[in-house]
């Protein structure tokens, strides 16, 4: 498996100075630091969701641009044994050190321009109590393949098992973990408006 991180910072990087923009620019528009632009495009730091999402935003461009490998136009076929020999992409969920608590397997990067980002997230045992809840535009299907998860999602919390769903609006401050430090498996579809 390569690190993703590289791929995606470096995108992050191009896409800035190809839009003759600043990292200060960046920074202003996503709400983040300057620090964390620089961490994030030096592949020093590894951002949540919520924040790739805020800084696709700040660029113009869909959040599976950083993923983008191919721009096929027509259908995109993700076999399973595929899915499991490719790349894979973690992100910390916004926390200190670099967790790789969720480990994000795309279905559809191939497919050009589109609207939805689906994934198959395996969910590794994590011991936090506190979780740093984040929010951004749009919205997220979630569905519990195998396991148990917690959903945080403003001030309540919701605990899903293997064959329940859930959506939501993803404006609202949410954070996605399993529970009882087990391991779990969800298909995850979010949706970012442009």
């Amino acid at each position: 498996m390569s690190d993703t991180r590289s791929v995606i910072g470096n995108k992050i990087k191009g896409l800035r100075e190809s839009k003759n923009l600043s990292v200060e620019q960046i920074a202003a528009s996503c709400g983040l630091s300057v620090d964390q632009i620089n961490t994030i495009e030096n592949d020093e730091y590894l951002p949540s969701l919520g924040s790739l999402i805020k800084v696709a935003r700040a660029l113009g461009v869909r959040l599976g641009t950083f993923m983008d490998d191919n721009d096929e136009l027509g259908p995109v076929i993700c076999h399973a044994s595929e899915r499991e020999n490719t790349d894979s992409i973690s992100f910390s969920n916004d926390a200190t050190e670099a967790r790789r608590s969720m480990v994000y397997h795309p279905l559809a990067k191939q497919k050009a321009g589109r609207h939805m980002e689906p994934f198959i997230i395996d969910i590794n045992p994590d011991e936090e109590k506190e979780f740093h809840l984040s929010a951004h535009e749009g919205e997220e299907f979630i569905y519990v393949m195998s396991g148990e998860v917690n959903i945080a999602y403003g001030k309540t919390t919701y605990t899903l098992r293997e064959g329940d769903s859930i959506y939501y609006d993803s404006i609202v401050k949410h954070h996605v973990h399993g529970s009882s430090g087990c391991p779990a498996r969800i298909l995850a579809v979010v949706y970012i408006p442009i």
